[in-house]
């Protein structure tokens, strides 16, 4: 079983901005594989269905970005095969990359991101596989809570929603080939 997580903020008010770019992918994972994510379990909204043979859950948690973790623990108490390090996957925003590059890693510290802080202190460690979506650093102008919390700008949007794209076919492949093999050809593409 893989658990497909991804980050954001609930609720309309934030639906379009850069912090809810990992909602952003499961819903496009959820578009391909016609599964609904609407079932509210696991202080979450939640969508399962079978990938290459395997059951895979969605994830979208509602316990706000900097709460991340109490959610990916009850998914992680209730399922008790699985194995974060290779079962429970988080797709997230980073600043530290450009807008529209995705980057995959199977651990690495929370680099200064609220809700993988919490998943990490939540999960009691920090290896498990992580899919980061590229938003930019705020201009020199913006705190970072306003620049995560606001949408793209209308010339990178369009760098971003194809970089959503990859990242929905990053997950794909790598439910079919494997975390590795994934990171070794997406991590290439950017």
């Amino acid at each position: 079983m893989k658990v497909i997580v991804g980050l954001g903020n609930p609720g309309d008010k934030y639906a379009a901005t850069k912090h809810n770019v990992g909602f952003w992918v499961v819903d496009e994972l959820a578009r391909r594989w016609n599964t609904p994510v609407s079932r509210e379990k696991f202080h979450a909204l939640v969508g399962e269905t079978r990938v290459a043979g395997e059951k895979v859950l969605l994830c979208k948690p509602l316990t706000f970005m900097n709460l991340s973790g109490e959610s990916v623990r009850e998914v992680v108490a209730f399922y008790s095969e699985l194995t974060p390090a290779a079962d429970v996957w988080i797709i997230y925003d980073d600043m530290d990359f450009p807008p529209g590059q995705v980057r995959l890693r199977q651990k690495g510290s929370a680099g200064g991101h609220n809700g993988m802080k919490s998943i990490i202190q939540h999960l009691g460690g920090d290896v498990f596989p992580r899919l980061r979506v590229g938003i930019g650093r705020p201009e020199a102008e913006q705190t970072v809570v306003h620049h995560v919390l606001s949408p793209f700008s209308s010339p990178v949007l369009p760098v971003v929603q194809e970089a959503v794209q990859r990242a929905a076919d990053a997950v794909d492949f790598a439910l079919h080939h494997g975390f590795e093999m994934a990171m070794n050809r997406y991590n290439a593409m950017n």
